[in-house]
C-alpha cells in the first residue's frame, strides 16, 4: 500500500512545478550568495581618526656685511712726502649666519699723474684704534702692503665662493676693528704735486655654513 501511494505522488506531480521549485531553490541560492558578499564588504568598516601636524614654520637666516664708517674713510689734504695716516674701520656682521669676507680695492686716476701708483697703502689686524689714529701698528699683524692700490688690487682674502687664503669670518653679530694706513713716501718727485686719486674698498661677504 505504501509503495503505491509514492508512486501515485510521484505520478502526479507537475513538470512545470518541478521547474519552478528548481527556480526557486536557484534563486534562493543566488539571494544566500548576495547577503555572503554584502557581509563580506561591510565587514571593512573600523573606527579611524586622523590628525593634522600644522605650523611648521621656516625662516631663513641672513648675511649682512657693514662698516664703520661707511664711506671715506680718508679725506687726506695737502699731503706731502713722508706723511703716514692711519684710520681704524670697524667691520661688522649684522646678520644672523656666520660669514667670511674678503676686500678688493680700486683707485682712480683722473689727473693722469699716476698717484695711485705712488701712494701706499697698508691694512693691519689686532691694532688698538688709538694706536691706529697715531699711526702706531706695532705688534700689528699685516694684511696687505705696504703696497699701491691700481685699477683693480686684491687686499686680501678672495671673493671667489668657498674658503680662499686671507678670507677673513665673522660671527653672527661679531665685529673686528682693521686698521688702514695710507703713506706718501719721501721719495715722491716733484711731479705728483698737485696730483688726486680717489680710492674704493669692497668688502664681498659670503655665509661660512655649507660653504666649505
Amino acid at each position: 500500500m505504501d509503495e503505491y501511494l509514492r508512486e501515485y505522488e510521484a505520478a502526479t506531480v507537475d513538470p512545470d512545478d518541478r521547474r519552478r521549485r528548481r527556480r526557486l531553490v536557484a534563486s534562493i541560492g543566488i539571494a544566500g550568495l548576495s547577503l555572503v558578499t554584502l557581509g563580506t564588504l561591510t565587514t571593512g568598516a573600523l573606527f579611524s581618526d586622523s590628525q593634522d601636524l600644522g605650523a611648521n614654520a621656516f625662516t631663513t637666516g641672513t648675511v649682512v656685511i657693514g662698516t664703520t664708517p661707511a664711506t671715506a674713510l680718508f679725506t687726506v689734504n695737502n699731503m706731502a712726502p713722508g706723511d703716514v695716516v692711519g684710520k681704524p674701520l670697524t667691520v661688522s656682521n649684522t646678520g644672523t649666519l656666520a660669514l667670511r669676507y674678503a676686500t678688493t680695492a680700486t683707485a682712480t686716476d683722473v689727473d693722469g699723474k699716476a698717484l695711485r701708483g705712488q701712494l701706499q697703502f697698508s691694512v693691519y689686524s689686532n691694532v688698538a684704534a688709538a694706536a691706529c689714529n697715531a699711526g702706531n701698528t706695532t705688534g700689528g699683524t699685516v694684511l696687505y702692503g705696504p703696497a699701491a692700490i691700481g685699477a683693480s688690487s686684491g687686499i686680501f682674502g678672495d671673493p671667489a665662493q668657498g674658503q680662499q687664503a686671507g678670507d677673513r669670518t665673522l660671527l653672527a653679530s661679531g665685529s673686528e676693528t682693521l686698521c688702514f694706513v695710507a703713506s706718501l713716501p719721501l721719495s715722491t718727485g716733484n711731479a705728483f704735486q698737485a696730483a688726486t686719486t680717489t680710492a674704493t674698498f669692497t668688502f664681498d661677504a659670503e655665509q661660512t655654513a655649507n660653504n666649505p
